[in-house]
């Protein structure tokens, strides 16, 4: 929450800083301003804020703008106006009642950061793009299946559970199925269980009573209780504690739950949906994630492909980044047909988020311009020397491989290669990435596919090639069988 903007605007300057150190206690970062016509607009958005507070503003005309400025955008923060200025203002703006909301004074610290989560929730609530409520873009089989298993289970209350890299959109699928759902004009909470200390996340889950522990001085709502009703979206599961998994899993069976210090339970009315970039099954065998919560989690798994499993979709998705980048006021670009076909060839790590950092990074760069492969960070072009690593890619002609010597336990791998640095210089990492996936294809092709023979002819062992071919994409029926054998 301490990276969470309120703006707070209050010609008085006593409760303006009265109201700032509220939201420093309850951990929100305020913006003070003692007037609208002191706050300059140029290169903001609107959704740089959480939430707007306003107290008096004498400028009226300097408000008026700022509520204009604040309506361009959809998504814009909500207004909490102190009680007695509220009713006048929310007429003379024209804004939406939801939008613009009562807060009295002298604020109470729960009600005030209950307003402000509503808020946080309000805004996530709405999906990015129209697309969103299908589930992810594109056309090809492995997303026109995962939108067929959404459309199947939405209608249900079944437990999901979702599962794929990171970066792949597996947040994108939970809101699908929710929007779909019986359920879609109640919360969608999302919670990243990674993201926050197992000794907080209890309380973040399931609230917590007044004086339940040093620094809680008043009650405070849990997750399950802002979803009531809705969805509760449970964000890489597989990096919960133990004990926690415990208390999830109570959850799951019994939907009963007890706010941390509280001696009666709530019951709870909330369909759960997880998703994880972690193997569970693996997990189990170690002891750090337990069968029985797996079971009742992975009631219908869906899994979301690898951007580089789908490359199909990546001129939908890159024109979808584009229009979402334009809605949010970042700008505009666009991708010649070379700088297209250049992204296919690259092999996408940070699958659907690095390409959405990419389009954000380019609409930076280029606004509102045309960008050529020319134009593109080195890594993406696949040229000047650097083979662009791809799973269903062409094998590189003899001149153009790096020659492989035989090898043996105490022998010295000699590379030998006669590619030039270009004039404007390689990335030297996906360089040495480009010839290590060439060399792991080669030991492939030459041991039948036989991935501890692979690992002999390169001298490592056989699991960090396993690791290797999980990390590059390369057959993964291959690392699917070293897993079953693991």
């Amino acid at each position: 929450m301490s990276e969470a903007k309120v703006l707070v605007v209050d010609a008085d300057e006593q409760r303006l800083e009265t109201l700032g150190a509220i939201l420093r206690f309850i951990d929100y970062a305020p913006v003070l301003v003692t007037s609208l016509a002191h706050l300059s607009l140029e290169g903001r958005r609107p959704q740089d804020w959480l939430a707007v507070i306003v107290g008096q503003e004498d400028d009226q005309q300097s408000l008026a703008r700022f509520a204009e400025w604040l309506k361009r955008d959809r998504l814009h923060p909500p207004l909490l106006v102190l009680a007695k200025y509220h009713e006048k203002l929310a007429e003379s703006l024209g804004l939406d009642r939801s939008a613009c909301l009562p807060l009295e004074y002298p604020v109470k610290y729960s009600h005030l950061s209950d307003t402000l989560k509503r808020a946080g929730l309000v805004r996530d609530e709405t999906p990015p793009a129209a697309a969103a409520a299908v589930g992810p873009t594109g056309n090809s089989m492995l997303v026109r299946r995962t939108r067929r298993m959404i459309e199947q289970v939405a209608p249900h209350d079944s437990t999901v559970l979702i599962t794929g890299e990171s970066g792949t959109g597996k947040e994108v699928v939970a809101r699908a199925v929710h929007t779909q759902s019986n359920r879609r004009d109640r919360p969608f909470v999302a919670v990243n269980c990674g993201a926050i200390p197992s000794e907080l996340l209890e309380s973040e889950l399931f609230g917590h009573e007044k004086g339940a522990f040093t620094g809680a001085i008043t009650a405070r709502r849990g997750r399950f209780e802002m979803a009531e009703g809705g969805t509760l979206f449970l964000d890489e599961i597989g990096d919960m504690s133990l004990p926690m998994q415990v208390k999830i899993l109570r959850v799951l069976q019994e939907r009963t739950y007890e706010r941390v210090g509280a001696s009666r339970s709530l019951h709870c009315d909330v369909r759960i949906i997880a998703a994880t970039h972690r193997n569970l099954e693996e997990a189990i065998v170690k002891g750090s994630f337990r069968e029985d919560l797996f079971y009742r989690l992975n009631v219908f798994p869906i899994e979301m492909p690898p951007l580089r499993e789908r490359l199909e979709d990546l001129p939908l998705l890159i024109d979808e980044l584009i229009a979402a980048q334009e809605r949010n006021g970042h700008g505009g670009v666009r991708l010649a047909a070379d700088a297209v076909h250049s992204l296919r060839a690259y092999h996408w790590p940070g699958n659907v988020r690095e390409l959405s950092n990419l389009v954000e990074r380019l609409a930076v760069l280029h606004p509102d311009g045309v960008v050529s492969a020319a134009e593109l960070p080195l890594r993406y072009r696949g040229q000047g020397g650097v083979v662009a690593p791809a799973p269903a890619a062409v094998q590189p002609s003899e001149d153009e491989q790096p020659s492989l010597l035989p090898l043996r336990s105490a022998s010295v791998t000699v590379l030998e290669s006669t590619t030039q640095l270009p004039q404007d210089g390689i990335d030297l990492k996906d360089y040495i990435e480009a010839i290590e996936i060439s060399l792991i294809r080669q030991a492939l092709q030459n041991s039948c596919g036989v991935v501890a023979h692979a690992a002999k002819l390169l001298n490592t062992r056989r699991t960090t090639l396993v690791e290797k071919l999980r990390k590059y994409g390369l057959h993964r029926d291959f690392v699917e069988r070293e897993q079953l054998k693991a």
